[in-house]
């Protein structure tokens, strides 16, 4: 059992570094879904813009859901939060980071090929405006509380 723990541990290290591409570097990355039978999860992760210009993060895509986009919260008229589509993407400013987190800007898959289990990986290809594809790989965190 302590050889797959140290396997398991490896394993996730090994999938959490960073991803790079034109000024675009991805870290921190990890999904979720809400239940062992949930239809829909998320990913989280820091975008960080090392270039002189801002970027836009407009889609994502993956084979881990039917529909993925990106997401993020909002609070309407009565004070309930609501998670709604963004269309037009996320701005990673010039020399800066965009942070996709829980309860805020997210990647939100819908209708998931399968359950998503502790460990699984998602293979995600994100697009930005000047950076293009970046393609990563998301490790599952289900324990994960932050």
């Amino acid at each position: 059992m302590t050889y797959f723990k140290s396997v398991c541990t490896v394993a996730a290290v090994f999938f959490a570094l960073p991803a790079f591409a034109e000024g675009i570097t991805i870290s921190d990355a990890y999904a979720r879904s809400s239940a062992m039978m949930s239809q829909s999860g998320a990913a989280f992760m820091v975008i960080q813009n090392d270039a002189e210009a801002d970027d836009r993060l407009l889609s994502a895509s993956s084979d881990a859901a039917k529909m993925v986009q990106l997401h993020t919260h909002k609070q309407d008229a009565s004070g309930v939060m609501q998670m709604i589509e963004v269309p037009e993407g996320f701005v990673i400013p010039a020399k800066g980071t965009h942070a996709l987190a829980r309860g805020a800007d997210h990647v939100m898959f819908m209708g998931l090929s399968q359950p998503w289990k502790q460990g699984d990986v998602l293979h995600v290809t994100l697009t930005f405006e000047k950076a293009g594809e970046v393609k990563i790989d998301v490790p599952v965190d289900l324990t994960r509380e932050e």
